[in-house]
């Protein structure tokens, strides 16, 4: 399985996931502190997005 975090705003990059086979597999709230930067010293949430083998694993 590959796993990857995407900050919940970036719509363009979970739509890249997406078209690749990722599917969200759930929201990690307040877990990215932003240490710089306009945002620095603020917790954004995190959509976990997965994608499992269709090769591996399958048993």
């Amino acid at each position: 399985m590959l796993q990857s975090g995407v900050f919940s705003e970036n719509k363009a990059s979970i739509d890249l996931h997406g078209s690749a086979g990722f599917r969200a597999a759930g929201i990690r709230k307040r877990v990215g502190l932003m240490s710089c930067g306009p945002m620095k010293g603020l917790w954004r949430d995190v959509v976990m997005v997965e994608r499992r083998s269709q090769v591996v694993g399958l048993d």
